[in-house]
């Protein structure tokens, strides 16, 4: 079973509530400066006063530090209540702040409705904070219609400001073409800048551009220094491709102990595709000892939120019995909760237990429906499958023309069991004039990429042949390029 890691980009970050900066020197000021300093007391000891007395940046200010517990216990209900205070007096971050409460039902009952509507009045004041989360309540349609337009141009009102939220989330409706023309260079652009101020989801994103040379040149190193920039300051997404880095050998010298690492911090956080991850270390004792329980226990964790690479893994681990009693109705159960996900792995999987009848009622027909959509993914082992289903005649007439069309489709993808498999309808004759120089090629591709069978083949047909046609299987394999 092949089982795949390609962690995403960060999706779009909402602001938190936040300090405001005074206009101008005085109590503000030595009040802001004591909570850079640590000291939160002397801080709330300047703001309660001037709060009490209506001042809506004090009572902004005072609540952040109730909202986060600086100097005071945490108290969300009072964070909400001073923020009120202060945005019913127009203030923009107060305004802002208690929109955020509402947007994550923090001290208050979720209301995206209400949230829009504190985001709106701060937005309308040109406060950066407030442009940055109505344009992501306008792109995931949260308390009014979604549209992206809408939420484009209001991320870049916050982004020409220095907004890091709105700079990040800008560049992905670049890369990804929503409310505005898709432009991966411009998204490279917009992350960058959020990057080089220090944004998290923006040092991640701008590494999956560079590690996926999308809009820019590709650049394993420079993709690594900021992933590591944005997994310092906690991303689960960045210590995730951090990870993968480390496990594929990208832009550094492959260490899997080093992936573990930072699939597990990651992991521990609840992501998905991190318990998924360190489950597949976990289970081929790749820089952690073999454990197919452990491999087990997140899988399991990863599932539960849905997560189909690890409901497909789950299903391969009943399938052959791994860390569990073998049960392959088990398996048949939780490869289709990842096919019906659209995992391309998984639907291969079902489709061949379907074609043999293990787990479930033998039914080539539906075996050829799953094959069907994993190959429409690019899946090769999908591809090969349906090539040996019509080379065989199951499920649909044979046809030796339709299998080699199939075969090649896997073989573009240099899959080695497929190259075999083409290998052997030239020996055959099958479809195509028997050509033994031909299929000694396509033996000699299919050994080069670990298939055993070819091997054996490859060594029958060299004692067959004369030295001469030999050489030229030899010259027609080292001169095959896979077909675009």
């Amino acid at each position: 079973m092949l089982k795949v890691l390609k962690a995403a980009l960060v999706a779009a970050a909402m602001a938190s509530g936040a300090l405001a900066a005074p206009a101008l020197a005085g109590p503000h000021e030595d009040a802001l400066a004591a909570t850079r300093a640590g000291d939160h007391a002397a801080a709330i000891a300047i703001w309660r006063p001037l709060a009490e007395k209506g001042d809506p940046r004090a009572q902004s200010n005072l609540g952040v530090m109730h909202e986060n517990g600086r100097g005071v216990p945490a108290d969300l209900a009072e964070a909400v209540r001073l923020y009120k205070l202060a945005a019913a007096q127009g203030y923009a971050p107060g305004q802002h702040n208690l929109g955020v409460m509402y947007a994550n039902a923090r001290g208050v009952a979720g209301d995206d409705a209400e949230a829009v509507k504190w985001y709106r009045l701060a937005a309308d004041q040109g406060y950066a904070a407030g442009q940055a989360d109505l344009g992501f309540m306008y792109e995931f349609g949260r308390g009014v219609k979604q549209d992206y337009a809408e939420a484009a141009r209001l991320y870049r009102l916050a982004a020409d400001q220095g907004n890091g939220n709105a700079r990040s989330n800008l560049g992905t409706l670049y890369r990804q073409g929503l409310g505005v023309a898709k432009d991966e260079a411009e998204a490279v652009k917009w992350y960058r800048l959020a990057a080089e101020q220090g944004h998290a989801g923006g040092q991640n994103n701008l590494g999956v551009m560079l590690r996926d040379a999308m809009g820019t040149a590709r650049d394993d190193a420079e993709a690594l220094k900021w992933f590591r920039l944005s997994a310092a300051q906690g991303s689960a997404w960045a210590r995730t491709n951090l990870a993968e880095m480390y496990e594929s050998g990208l832009g550094v010298e492959r260490d899997y102990a080093e992936a573990a690492k930072w699939y597990r911090l990651a992991a521990e956080e609840g992501y998905p595709t991190a318990e998924s991850a360190l489950g597949v270390l976990y289970e081929e004792g790749r820089g952690v000892a073999q454990d197919y329980a452990e491999a087990m226990r997140w899988y399991r964790r990863a599932a539960a939120k849905n997560d189909a690479r690890a409901q497909s893994n789950i299903g391969y681990m009943y399938e052959m019995g791994r860390g569990v009693p073998k049960d392959e109705a088990e398996a048949v159960k939780w490869y289709r909760y990842a096919a019906d996900q659209h995992y391309a792995v998984a639907q291969t999987n079902l489709a061949l237990l379907y074609e043999e009848g293990r787990g479930v009622a033998k039914d080539e027909a539906e075996a050829l429906k799953w094959y069907r959509r994993a190959a429409a993914q690019g899946d090769s082992a999908a591809q090969n499958n349906i090539g040996f289903m019509y080379e065989e005649g199951r499920g649909v007439p044979r046809d030796y023309a339709e299998a080699m069309r199939w075969y090649m489709k896997a073989a573009a993808q240099e899959d080695a069991v497929a190259l075999y498999n083409i290998g052997s309808l030239h020996q055959e004759g099958h479809g195509v004039p028997r050509d033994l120089v031909r299929a000694l090629m396509w033996f000699e591709l299919a050994a080069a990429r670990g298939d055993k069978d070819a091997e054996a083949e490859r060594a029958r047909l060299e004692k067959e042949l004369t030295p001469a046609q030999v050489a030229e299987a030899r010259r027609l394999a080292a001169d095959w390029k896979p077909p675009k």
